[in-house]
């Protein structure tokens, strides 16, 4: 319980740590760039266990889906962020439970909806009209526009999560994310090149140490200790307490950031929250 609170204080400051580094670093270089690192450090850590990543075993397609999933995801999350706060991205990147709720209702046998998910649907889908409601209430409809690019970022991160759970079985944790890492590396470098993106143009240690964070921290640590604990621990229990995140996230824009939160955006963030404990707890 205890390193999954602390897994969830890390995804929270995730998006906190996005807006930093956009700041210095132009938004589809800095993804890749985050990537890419990662890339290379689960590719160290699996080749120090021992773990293949490069033998034929027929999921060379299943990796291209899911790298391409993965790179227009973060395509939308990272450009979403250079339009609104932090506060409010996390709480829409958090939708993707139910979005992974709904498609498995549809796609994967026994994953069917029961009462308790249908009720976290209707609290996350409360939570989003309130703070899209709260959008409207700003000055400028910038962030409305970041808003519905964090929520695309949010109904592909569930996209890829649902052909994993449908496809995945058989491959390895560590070659997944090596091929979501990779794969997303090369087409999101390749965007920034072919956009004409600035790259790094601020490196003060602050830029830099955002996307440190993002990298060994979050992409490749964080995720490793996630399929760690999976291994030992029941799934759905263990979903359950990523509702803290968006809690989190909320609170790390306001006190890092200084962004403002209304009682309307905390309220949809309540919501969220407890929505995804409600559609990830047991039946």
């Amino acid at each position: 319980m205890a390193l999954l609170l602390f897994l969830c204080a890390l995804w929270g400051l995730g998006q906190v740590s996005i807006k930093i580094a956009n700041v210095g670093i132009s938004p589809l270089y800095q993804a890749g760039v985050r990537s890419a690192g990662a890339g290379l450090c689960v590719w160290a850590w699996a080749a120090a266990r021992g773990v293949p990543l490069f033998g034929r075993d027929g999921s060379l397609g299943y990796g291209a889906t899911i790298a391409s999933l993965f790179a227009l995801e973060f395509v939308f999350i990272y450009w979403g962020l250079t339009y609104t706060a932090a506060s409010r991205a996390v709480l829409f990147i958090y939708t993707a439970p139910f979005v992974v709720a709904l498609g498995a209702h549809w796609l994967l046998p026994g994953e069917r909806l029961h009462r308790a998910k249908v009720l976290g649907l209707l609290c996350a889908f409360a939570g989003m009209a309130l703070a899209f409601a709260d959008g409207l209430r700003l000055p400028s409809r910038r962030e409305l526009v970041g808003d519905a690019m964090e929520l695309a970022g949010a109904v592909l991160w569930g996209a890829t999560t649902l052909v994993v759970k449908a496809r995945g079985q058989s491959v390895s944790v560590h070659k997944t994310l090596f091929y979501q890492l990779a794969g997303s590396a090369i087409a999101l470098l390749g965007l920034a090149a072919l956009t004409g993106e600035a790259g790094l143009t601020r490196p003060t240690p602050l830029v830099l140490g955002a996307l440190a964070y993002q990298t060994l921290v979050i992409a490749f640590a964080s995720y490793l200790a996630w399929f760690w604990l999976l291994t030992r621990y029941p799934a759905a229990q263990m979903s359950a307490f990523t509702f803290w995140t968006p809690l989190v996230g909320l609170a790390g824009g306001a006190l890092v950031l200084g962004e403002p939160v209304s009682g309307t955006l905390a309220g949809g963030a309540a919501l969220v929250a407890t929505g995804i404990y409600l559609v990830n707890r047991e039946g």
